[in-house]
């Protein structure tokens, strides 16, 4: 689970474990927390979610189900059974195995230069999903902060994404106008941009694919993708390397060279535009900028603005 969105965690009793004991799980213990809510181990190769986010719904198994059954290299998550506590959703999943790729740069430093095991890793996984046919369940699927299923009303996978980042950018812009020059400007040439996009294969999208969402076995070779949901939806696979691209060390002190490494490698790996990347780049900033905190205290707000007031596309020629 990812946690390097959250700017502080005040350390109160948890009651889950204690909840958990009592329902036949003894060894119940919090292994991770990230955007949509906490996992507890329970033993017996199962984990529980408590839903602190959106609760998943009927569509959210779907989701899963399609993509497991495409036969991926690597594990997915299955939901087992859903359950209501106390106006709380708790799921019951099964473990998914091996350890997190890395941990999140938030709270670890990643060296200048880039392990090809971890380079390789990134590839694996980005083909891996791309393989994965973009169903009618992805497609109704709605992505964090908005308030209705991103494909509704559109046809096409940019169209869509140009019309939540029009959303977006209504919502509270301002807070983000007043640290990135040239606002409005950007946004218009972004929309422009994402509706010239030329048609592409739609596949499955996770859309979260930081390096605690992968985990590897000993040598590397990951072994299981967890975490859906945050930005989980069908659409063009460029979408989702141009986002790891820029996700993939978010906070560290080489992070700008990371990212431009990343997203050239992936472009010359997986023969995506580099005019689509760093376009899709400026879509995510654009759409989740708000998602947290709306002022410099929040990191994931101030690294949008920093994403876009050094992206090529959103700034200007």
């Amino acid at each position: 689970m990812e946690i390097s969105r959250s700017v502080e965690t005040r350390h109160v009793a948890d009651p889950w474990p204690g909840y958990f004991a009592g329902r036949g799980h003894p060894e119940a213990r919090r292994i991770g927390a990230g955007v949509e809510g906490v996992v507890y181990g329970l033993g017996a190769g199962r984990v529980a979610k408590v839903w602190t986010g959106r609760p998943p719904t009927e569509l959210t198994r779907r989701v899963y189900a399609d993509i497991a059954a495409h036969g991926l290299p690597f594990a997915t998550p299955e939901i087992l059974d859903v359950q209501e506590h106390q106006g709380t959703v708790v799921t019951y999943e099964r473990e998914l195995p091996g350890l997190p790729m890395r941990g999140d740069s938030a709270h670890e430093e990643y060296e200048r230069e880039l392990p090809v095991r971890h380079k390789n890793t990134l590839l694996a996984v980005l083909r891996g999903l791309a393989s994965v046919p973009g169903t009618d369940a992805m497609r109704r699927l709605t992505v964090q902060g908005d308030d209705r299923p991103l494909w509704q009303g559109h046809d096409r996978f940019q169209d869509a994404l140009a019309a939540l980042v029009a959303r977006a950018a209504a919502r509270h812009g301002a807070a983000l106008a007043a640290r990135v020059p040239g606002f409005d400007a950007g946004v218009e040439r972004t929309l422009n941009a994402l509706r010239s996009l030329p048609d592409a294969p739609v596949t499955a999208i996770h859309g979260d694919l930081v390096p605690p969402n992968i985990h590897v076995d000993a040598t590397g070779r990951p072994v299981a993708v967890l975490d859906f949901g945050f930005y989980t939806t069908a659409g063009d696979p460029a979408f989702e390397a141009a986002v790891t691209a820029a996700v993939c060390d978010m906070y560290g002190p080489h992070a700008q060279e990371h990212t431009a490494e990343l997203t050239r490698l992936f472009a010359q790996e997986l023969g995506y535009s580099p005019a689509a990347l760093t376009t899709y780049q400026a879509a995510y900033a654009l759409t989740t900028y708000d998602l947290f905190g709306l002022d410099d205290s929040d990191g994931h707000f101030r690294w949008c603005a920093g994403q876009l007031r050094r992206n090529p596309v959103f700034g200007p020629a």
